[in-house]
C-alpha cells in the first residue's frame, strides 16, 4: 500500500476512490461497467499528481527526500551493479552498517561503490543507524577509496543521510576528524569520482562522500549544511520554523544547480522516486554512466586539479 505525505491527501483520496470502484466492479463480476468512470478519475489523478509535484515547496521536497519508500543503497546495488562484493570494517575499530561499500561491476566497468544505507523497516533502520555514519564508517570509506586509487578503479558514491551520527561515542572516536579525512581523500583521488545525492544530503556526513568530479542530484532530493529543523532550532529556537528554514537555506536541486554546487539534476518519475523505484534507479544509472564516461581516461593530475578547482570556485563572486 502506498504511503502518502501530508500534501498528497487529495491524491490519496482519488486513488482510494479508484481502488474502491475497482473492488466494487470485481465483486459484481462485471455486471457494472465502471470503466469510463475509472478512466476519468485516473486521468484526473494523473493530472493532479503531475501538477502537485511540479510546484513543490522546499519543505515539501524535504518530505519527499525522506520518504521511506524511496530506493536505498541496497536497491541501487541490486538494480545497477553486478558481482557486488561488500567490504567491511575500517581496520581500526569495527564495521559501520550506516555506510556500505565494496567492489562491483557497473555496466561492464569495474568500480568501487560506497553509500549510505538507511534501511527500509524498523529493524533494518535501527541496524543501519538510519544512515547516520560513525567514524568507522567514514574510515571504511577512506579505505575503499584508497583501494580504488591503488587499482585504478572509478569510485561511485550514493549519498542519503540526515547527517553523521552525533552521539558521544562517535565524538570520542573522532567523528569530525574522520569526516574531514574522508573529504580530503575524495579531493585527493587520482581516479574518477561520481557522487549522487539520492535522498537527503545532510551536513558534513554527506560532503564526506560527495566532494566529487561530478555531483548528480535527484530532482526531489535535498542537500544542505544542516537539516531545516536544526537550522530553525538555532535561528528561531523552535523547530516549528522548519518550513521557513528550508526555503531560506536553498536546499533543493534546482537552487543548488543555480548556485553551481551540483552539476546535474536527475529527473524522477512523476510523483517521486518512491512511485516507481525501478525507473528512478535506471534513470540514475544512465546519468552516472554518462558522467563517468566523460571522466574515464583523464590523467591523474588533471582529475585532481580540476576537482580541487571546482570546489574552490563554489561561492566565488
Amino acid at each position: 500500500m502506498a504511503s502518502f505525505l501530508d500534501f498528497e491527501k487529495p491524491i490519496a483520496e482519488l486513488e482510494a476512490r479508484i481502488a474502491e470502484l475497482r473492488a466494487t466492479a470485481s465483486a459484481s463480476a462485471g455486471a457494472i461497467d465502471i470503466g469510463p468512470e475509472v478512466a476519468r478519475l485516473q486521468l484526473k489523478n494523473d493530472r493532479l499528481l503531475r501538477d502537485t509535484y511540479a510546484r513543490l515547496t522546499a519543505w515539501q521536497k524535504t518530505q519527499v527526500a525522506r520518504h521511506g519508500d524511496r530506493p536505498h543503497f541496497k536497491d541501487y546495488v541490486a538494480g545497477l551493479f553486478e558481482d557486488f562484493t561488500p567490504l567491511a570494517g575500517d581496520r581500526a575499530f569495527g564495521d559501520d552498517l550506516a555506510i556500505m561499500g565494496g567492489l562491483a561491476r557497473f555496466r561492464g566497468r569495474r568500480v568501487v561503490v560506497i553509500g549510505h544505507e538507511k534501511g527500509n523497516d524498523t529493524a533494518s533502520r535501527i541496524r543501519h543507524n538510519f544512515g547516520m555514519g560513525k567514524p568507522e564508517g567514514y574510515r571504511k570509506a577512506i579505505r575503499l577509496m584508497q583501494l580504488a586509487d591503488r587499482f585504478g578503479l572509478p569510485v561511485l558514491t550514493l549519498v542519503d543521510t540526515s547527517g553523521a551520527f552525533p552521539g558521544i561515542q562517535a565524538e570520542e572516536r573522532g567523528q569530525a576528524e574522520a569526516i574531514a579525512r574522508s573529504t580530503e581523500q575524495c579531493l585527493a583521488l587520482g581516479v574518477p569520482l561520481v557522487a549522487a545525492i539520492v535522498g537527503e544530503g545532510g551536513s558534513g556526513g554527506a560532503v564526506a562522500l560527495s566532494a566529487a568530479d561530478r555531483v548528480l542530484m535527484f530532482e526531489h532530493a535535498i542537500y544542505s549544511v544542516i537539516a531545516p529543523e536544526g537550522c530553525a532550532s538555532i535561528l528561531w529556537r523552535t523547530a516549528d520554523k522548519a518550513v521557513d528554514a528550508a526555503e531560506a537555506m536553498k536546499v533543493t536541486a534546482q537552487d543548488l544547480a543555480a548556485l553551481k554546487v551540483i552539476d546535474q539534476i536527475v529527473p524522477e518519475p512523476v510523483g517521486g522516486a518512491q512511485r516507481d523505484p525501478a525507473l528512478a534507479i535506471k534513470t540514475l544509472g544512465d546519468a552516472i554512466e554518462k558522467a563517468l564516461g566523460s571522466l574515464v581516461g583523464h590523467p591523474r593530475a588533471a582529475l585532481i586539479a580540476a576537482r580541487r578547482a571546482k570546489f574552490l570556485a563554489i561561492g566565488r563572486i
